[in-house]
Order: C-alpha cells, then structure tokens, then sequence
C-alpha cells in the first residue's frame, strides 16, 4: 500500500484539480457558479425547473442538461457515466454510482428501482473504478410507512435502536408488516448482489423524521453481510447534534454482533427543511446550534473511526477542506496507509475538484459522487446541490475563485 508523499498536502493546486477540465468546460462552470452565486437567480430557478419540466416547455431539457445537469450528474443513461467513470479513471479518482431516484409510489414502483439498482451494481462490477453504488431507502419503500415507524421508534423507551425498532415493527398492522417485510427483502436483494458482485451499497440519509428505521434496516444489513468485509455503509449526518453518540453506539453494535461497521461521515442536506418543520410542528431541532458544532463533531467523528480503524470503514464525503485535511494529517502521522481499505474520501461530482484530484495525487483513496438517471428524476437532486451552493458561506465563492485562477495559469 503507498504512503502519500508528504503530510503537507494543499488544496490549492488549480494545475491538479482541473487537469481533466478542457477551458471551454471551465468557462461554462464559471458561468454556472457565477449565477448560483445570486440568491435571487437560485430561488427563480427552483421554482421554474420543476414547473417546466412538468409542462414540456420547449427547451427545457436542453437548457438543464447543457448547465446544472451536466456541471453535476453524469448522464441520463449508465453508459453516459462511462465516459465519465473514464476520465475520472486516468487521475486515479473512482466512482460512487447513485441512481437519481426518490421518493417513488407504489409497489410497482419500488420493484423498479430495486432491479435498476441491481442493473447498476451489474454494471459497476465490469468496470474498474466503481466499487461502491448509492441508493435511497425511499427509492424501495413508502415515506408514510417510514414516517409510522419512525414515530413509534421516538415513543419507545426500548434502551437500543434495534429494540426499538423491533418493538415498532411489531406495532404495525398485518398489511403494514407484510408491506414492511418487502422493503426490507427489496434492500436484501440488493446487498446480496453487490456482495457476489464485490461491491459496497452506501445507503444515504433521509430526513430525520424517517432516519430511525433506515439507521435500523441498515445495522440489519451490516449483521448479514460486514462479517468479513464492508459491503454495506449508513450515512451519518452531523449537522444533527445527536449523532456522534449515534456513531458511538453503532461501533458498540458492530463489537457486540462481529461485524465491520461501514459509516459514510457527511455534514447533511435537509438543514433548511429539518429546522423549518421543527418550528411547524413544535418540537425541539434535531439541527446543531451552529456551524462550528457541526464541524466539530464532524471532525470528532473522523478521528473516532481512524482510531477504531480495524472495526470502522468510513467514507469521509465533505467539501470541507480543513476535515479532508485533518484526516489526512492523522493518518499520516499513524502511519496508516494512504489507501488502506477502510479509509475513502468522496466529494460531489461537479464541486471541490481542488480536493479530490490533489488527495488522488498525493496517493488517497478518493471518488466521486455521480448521479445519474432522466432529467425529470434527478431534479430534487439539482435542486439540493443549487440550494447548497448558494446557502454554504463561501462555497461558491471559492468554486468561483480556483476556477478563476486556473483560466489566468493557462492564460
């Protein structure tokens, strides 16, 4: 396994991190984060994306897939990624494959996405950068019925997650259950072919009003298939100020069960709607306090699971270059392996290139996140990254500043 070549890495190589760019690609992302960087541009476009594609205005299409979509996701189709995963391949940086589906209704519906989601671990497994795929639990089962469970998880005083969870599912209803059980044999199905497959399933984060069963059906998952190797990560979401003792309790679990616990560390993408329905409905904000609590619990976290390294394999997904950083330096000064098996950085498809590309250089194993799926599909997905970049402090603004930087180097 190599080392990095030194403890020093910086993010600040525009050389590095748009290697891979032509100049007319970076003028058309100076362009886009140019816009995004206007509040008022952002909002009208939510508003309008939607509405439009609903309508079938003329050109719609064409004018999404030609700015965000194309700045952003993949393609429309698992062979416009390849060209993608391509690229990406001769810098050394891999591919997270997620499926741009949400939210789906219906039994129907959710048996779709399930065989997409095997068609697409088919597909990652003939190629030799995409060890891991991403999918969403309201791609496979109903938000209501999450939400039921969740909520009778909260009244619990069961001491566990799984004792809770346990003691929910027994409360549903015969139809309920049976409709639960197919969820659950959904998301078995998927796992189990990623596992014959050598592939990892990394289940992303929902709302914290439907987190507690997808945390449960997750930890499920990691008592059948991590015994040997991960092939199954939860997403844990700090800028919820409950979760480093979340991440605690699940190395707990994994030592009690034998099993590798696989943690993909984000800082969270549902910041706005969380503390908006907080006050609606009049409980107390799952949300920290502020930004500098979240970085530090996020940061706490990353040491946690470098420390416990042979029990925890985590992907570190942020944008934030002080956390990239800071794992790095631990690692380094451990002595761990740049590419050790348990340690991942990932960043977005589209955003913070001076991150992956100078960490893939200096020998870390990194990827990128790469939706992919119709335009109608992946739209909540544009909108959480547009939303992102005009709410995030500076994120713009440095996108902004390093691609400027990068057209004067090459004049």
């Amino acid at each position: 396994m190599s080392q990095p070549s030194s403890g020093n890495i910086s993010f600040d190589n525009t050389s590095i991190a748009f290697e891979y760019k032509s100049k007319k690609e970076l003028k058309k992302a100076h362009f886009l984060f140019y816009a995004m960087g206007f509040p008022f541009v952002v909002n009208w476009g939510l508003k309008l994306m939607p509405l439009a594609i609903k309508l079938r205005l003329p050109f719609t299409k064409k004018v999404i897939r030609n700015t965000i979509f194309k700045q952003f996701v993949g393609g429309e189709s698992l062979a416009e990624t390849a060209d993608v995963a391509k690229i990406l391949d001769k810098y050394q940086v891999q591919v997270i494959l997620d499926y741009g589906v949400e939210g789906g209704k219906g039994e129907a519906a959710f048996n779709e996405a399930t065989q997409e989601f095997i068609r697409v671990i088919n597909y990652a497994a003939t190629q030799t950068n995409v060890p891991f795929i991403s999918i969403k639990v309201t791609g496979i089962a109903r938000f209501g019925l999450l939400e039921e469970l969740n909520l009778v998880m909260n009244k619990s005083h069961e001491p566990t997650l799984m004792k809770r969870y346990y003691n929910a599912v027994e409360q549903l209803s015969d139809i309920e259950k049976e409709e639960w059980y197919k969820c659950v044999g959904r998301l078995q199905q998927i796992c189990d072919n990623a596992n014959k497959n050598k592939l990892a399933v990394l289940v992303d984060a929902e709302e914290s009003w439907i987190q507690n069963p997808v945390d449960a059906l997750t930890i499920l998952m990691m008592d059948s298939f991590n015994k040997n190797r991960c092939i199954v990560y939860n997403t844990i979401q700090f800028y919820r100020h409950d979760r480093y003792e979340f991440l605690i309790d699940n190395l707990k679990a994994a030592q009690e069960r034998n099993f590798i616990l696989g943690v993909k560390l984000v800082r969270g993408a549902y910041m706005e709607k969380e503390r908006a329905r907080a006050i609606e409905k009049g409980y107390a904000s799952p949300i920290q306090p502020n930004k500098e609590a979240s970085d530090h619990d996020y940061n706490k976290g990353v040491e946690f699971c470098i420390e416990n390294i042979e029990k925890i394999s985590q992907i570190i997904a942020t944008h934030n270059e002080y956390s990239n950083y800071y794992a790095t330096q631990i690692i380094t000064q451990k002595g761990i392996p740049a590419n050790h098996p348990h340690i991942h950085f990932s960043q977005l498809f589209g955003m913070s290139d001076n991150i992956t590309f100078n960490l893939a250089k200096n020998g870390f194993s990194v990827s990128k996140y790469l939706p992919f799926g119709p335009i109608k599909d992946v739209v909540p997905y544009l909108m959480r990254r547009a939303r992102e970049n005009s709410s995030v402090a500076g994120q713009t603004g440095r996108e902004l500043g390093l691609i400027k930087k990068e057209l004067k180097r090459r004049g």
